[in-house]
């Protein structure tokens, strides 16, 4: 079975994917160099940070970002931005309906987004952002 750390990330990159279907999903990839029509995801591992430990039980309590980089062009009739945003808000209502994923964490939420440009010359104008997702769970093992 997978450590809870492991779960936790497989279920934010499930939760991100069913509310952006139509992108193309990656999980520790590279920034990609082109942008598929429906869009970009990649969902990092991220850092589960420094926890705080309680005692009896001993229960490691971690507040762990995982960037969610997202990235869409423009169409003839609709700007990057506003695809970007589009999926942005998707993600922020999927959080916000599943804050427990499922009861793998005591709480789920979302930082505001990073963006910026990612148009080249002869490439069509598209937008990038990365989105922290910070799960907050405890484990009574730090390596489970």
């Amino acid at each position: 079975m997978p450590s809870t750390r492991e779960q936790v990330i497989q279920a934010v990159a499930a939760l991100v994917k069913d509310a952006l279907p139509k992108a193309t999903h990656y999980r520790n990839a590279e920034k990609q160099e082109s942008i598929p029509t429906g869009g970009y995801v990649n969902v990092d591992d991220g850092d589960p940070g420094e926890p705080e430990v309680t005692l009896n039980p001993t229960t490691w309590i971690y507040e762990h970002q995982i960037p969610v980089e997202v990235a869409a062009n423009a169409t003839r009739t609709v700007a990057a931005e506003i695809r970007l945003d589009a999926m942005m808000q998707a993600i922020g209502a999927a959080v916000a309906a599943n804050r427990t994923l499922g009861g793998l964490c005591d709480y789920l939420m979302v930082q505001a987004a990073q963006t910026e440009g990612l148009t080249t010359d002869g490439a069509p104008v598209s937008r990038y952002a990365l989105v922290n997702i910070v799960a907050v769970y405890g484990t009574t093992d730090p390596l489970n």
